[in-house]
């Protein structure tokens, strides 16, 4: 990935690719990029947003708007993307992932090969799905992460996905790895939760990590350090 060595690129618009690291949230990697801009190229104000949401403990694929490419990252977030990660079935959590605790086991004794991949056709094409009660989803004005966390049940309005490729890759009991291919909107951890569900089990995300958007590959992306370095390069 190209990095400019002056500040007007950046003020004109650029599009950066950047691999979020695990822990991170989407909105710190923009602010940290905000701020190497600021410190490295002397830029007082400027505008920098990402098109597309990662939650924290998945990685990956994160695109950067600046200046006037931020009026395109309604354009950016409507892309197809791509994931690889793991779901481990027999349990469940409240956030369908590990940012939470386990909260119900369940056998897997019935869980065979055969039943798992017959279990992923099922969710090829258009499938309704309800995000995630720990989710940046807003409703009435709050997230519905703000309501779980204070104990409050909400109504969730479900929406309309679509798949277009849920593969398996590896299956070693309880874990399962797979590669989505899916629209905007996708929540893979209600995917891993209702995959679940079908297998009459019980399942979560264990691992995630957004391998690409549209045509713009994680292969192709910087890591958080190696922009700081380059910005640091283009300064001196």
């Amino acid at each position: 990935m190209p990095i400019p060595l002056s500040a007007e690129p950046y003020k004109e618009g650029q599009l950066l690719l950047f691999d979020k690291p695990y822990g991170w949230t989407s909105f710190q990697v923009v602010n940290k990029v905000r701020w190497l801009l600021k410190k490295h190229y002397g830029i007082k104000k400027i505008k920098v947003g990402h098109a597309g949401t990662l939650d924290p403990l998945a990685t990956g694929l994160l695109l950067i708007c600046t200046g006037r490419f931020t009026k395109r990252i309604q354009e950016f977030q409507g892309l197809i993307k791509e994931y690889e990660g793991t779901i481990t079935l027999g349990a469940t959590t409240p956030s369908y992932d590990l940012e939470t605790a386990i909260d119900h086991r369940y056998p897997t004794q019935h869980i065979t090969s055969e039943l798992l991949h017959e279990a992923t056709r099922g969710f090829l094409g258009e499938v309704i799905q309800y995000p995630p009660v720990f989710s940046a989803v807003k409703k009435d004005g709050k997230r519905l992460y703000e309501y779980a966390r204070a104990g409050e049940k909400v109504e969730i309005k479900p929406r309309r996905v679509t798949l277009t490729q849920f593969d398996l890759t590896r299956i070693a009991l309880p874990e399962v790895d797979f590669k989505v291919e899916c629209s905007k909107g996708t929540y893979i951890r209600s995917l891993a939760y209702d995959y679940g569900q079908r297998l009459n089990s019980g399942g979560y995300l264990s691992a995630l990590r957004r391998t690409r958007i549209g045509t713009f590959l994680a292969e192709n992306a910087l890591s958080i350090e190696a922009f700081e370095k380059r910005a640091q390069a283009a300064q001196s």
